[in-house]
């Protein structure tokens, strides 16, 4: 297989199935310039790596309703500025659903759950359906 090929894979993986972030990070630094010197995933080495930090700070913050900056930047081995200007990165860009408190140093979580996530779909919806029908009375009036 391909990923006996490549142990650093291995390395990588397992980190993240044990929740090592740490050693996980240090992984990703090990990873990146395997995905620069391939010809395929060069131009895409960026988006792995962001990728790879989402997916970690996700598996990370599951297992939180709050966590401070500090906790955070001692398991994965950084500074809390390092977290806060990933994390705040990744939330402004939709990709985590958590909020910085920065005053507190503490990062919560918010996770819709599936009512919610249904709830805003019928909203939508609904708002939908109600400019068409607005449209269409509008065009029998005429």
């Amino acid at each position: 297989s391909v990923a006996t090929d490549i142990p650093i894979i291995i390395k990588l993986i397992n980190a993240l199935y044990e929740c090592d972030y740490k050693q996980y990070l240090h992984a990703m630094v090990e990873v990146e310039p395997l995905l620069h010197a391939d010809p395929y995933l060069h131009l895409h080495a960026a988006y792995w790596m962001r990728e790879l930090h989402i997916l970690a700070y996700k598996q990370f913050l599951d297992s939180y309703q709050s966590v401070t900056l500090q906790a955070m930047a001692d398991a994965f081995g950084v500074s809390p500025d390092f977290i806060d200007h990933h994390a705040s990165q990744f939330i402004a860009a939709g990709r985590l659903t958590a909020k910085i408190d920065k005053f507190g140093g503490t990062i919560l979580t918010n996770r819709p759950d599936q009512k919610n996530a249904q709830y805003r779909d019928m909203i939508q919806k609904g708002d939908l359906l109600l400019n068409r029908i607005q449209k269409l009375a509008r065009v029998v009036d005429l």
